[in-house]
């Protein structure tokens, strides 16, 4: 072990920013204890239905502020698909080079999820598994592919994007609310801010490559800017409290993006921006540089099959004929989150499984160029690419 420490170690270039890296794997992770805290796949009659604990105990909303790190990860995107582009033009990539690196690193995983979980849905209809139960299974792996879509979007825009300032896309999303909400208008122009939304911390991390964001001050102002904006929003203008959709509420936070949702990943981009010193100083040390760049290496794989792991955990345990409290039961009551949170080192178990299995897909061929450092002759690769 101490020996592959030392080698990830010497493999990571010295300027690359480590930090950066860990900003990304903390917004994965927070991505996937989230879903596996408010996703409940109830056993009723046979069938599979999706809940969440948040639909029953609204007062575990808080719990949505930490494990909703969307926003973050397109921080550190902009940041990186920014700086990328402009290293590449340096050593004379066009565009279309840079940006077709970019689309097959961020799809080619995706490849193998659609295949395995296409193969899953035929055998699970011939063996007489319930459609409905089929369909809820599937859309709860593929569901989050939405993000996908949305980043390979806005990497496609960046030649534009590090022209933009963030407060343009924040003003639409700002008026788009406004329309719906205050003016009582349709709902279809609330999904401009599926793109408008996101793109607010995407310009905050392309101005961060520039070096627009140095300095404290700037970290503390969208920090506490941000969190008394969503404060207000949320107490007096009727926006949901958690930052994560709901089944069955009137008004999701997510689905599409609200100026509360915005808000609050202005404040969680001011956080992540005063957490880069700190997080720098840790980071000389290996051993935890080895943690954070292991599981870069592998974040798109841990994204795109953490909800295959949990099904997977959930149907086994259908197996012993009994409804298992926190995997198979209604989230009622806080016994059920205790519950929860006692089965979670076995999703990580079976997250794992998926990781050795389909890590392969993530990882380029030698001399794709992007943000990923030049291989390593110890390594093979760059960590974190």
């Amino acid at each position: 072990m101490r020996e592959l420490v030392r080698r990830i170690d010497a493999a990571t270039p010295p300027g690359r920013d480590r930090a950066a890296d860990a900003l990304r794997g903390f917004a994965i992770l927070g991505v996937v204890i989230g879903h596996w805290l408010v996703t409940a796949l109830v056993a009723d009659s046979g069938t599979l239905r999706v809940t969440s604990p948040l639909r029953q105990m609204p007062a575990l909303a808080p719990l949505s502020w930490v494990l909703q790190t969307m926003a973050v990860f397109f921080l550190v995107g902009g940041w990186m698909a920014a700086g990328g582009l402009a290293r590449a033009r340096a050593r004379g990539m066009g565009y279309r080079r840079w940006l077709g690196v970019r689309m097959a690193r961020l799809f080619r995983p995706v490849a193998a999820l659609v295949a395995v979980w296409g193969a899953a849905a035929v055998v699970m209809l011939a063996s007489g598994v319930s459609p409905d139960t089929v369909i809820i299974l599937v859309r709860l792996v593929l569901s989050p592919l939405w993000f996908l879509l949305v980043f390979a979007g806005l990497t496609a825009l960046t030649p534009l994007v590090v022209r933009l300032h963030p407060l343009w896309p924040l003003a639409v999303v700002a008026l788009t609310d406004l329309l719906r909400f205050g003016l009582s208008g349709p709902s279809w122009p609330g999904w401009i801010n599926v793109a408008a939304g996101w793109l607010v911390p995407y310009c905050l991390g392309a101005a961060w490559s520039r070096g627009a964001l140095s300095g404290r001050a700037t970290g503390w102002a969208l920090l506490l800017g941000g969190a008394a904006a969503t404060a207000a929003l949320v107490l007096w203008a009727g926006y949901p409290a958690s930052m994560v959709g709901v089944p069955g509420a009137r008004v999701s936070n997510q689905a599409p993006p609200t100026l509360a949702a915005v808000c609050f990943g202005l404040a969680q981009s001011g956080a992540a921006l005063l957490l880069l010193d700190p997080l720098r100083r840790v980071l000389r040390r290996p051993a935890a540089w080895a943690v954070v760049a292991s599981v870069n290496l592998s974040a798109m794989t841990i994204f795109l099959w953490h909800q295959t792991a949990m099904i997977a955990v959930t149907a086994t345990g259908l197996l012993t004929g009994e409804l298992l409290p926190g995997l198979h039961t209604v989230p009622e009551n806080p016994g059920w989150v205790l519950a929860r949170l006692a089965w979670l080192p076995v999703f990580t178990a079976a997250l794992l499984v998926c990781r050795t299995a389909f890590r392969t897909h993530e990882r380029g061929r030698p001399g794709e160029v992007g943000n990923r450092p030049a291989p390593s002759a110890s390594t093979g690769q760059g960590p974190a690419g």
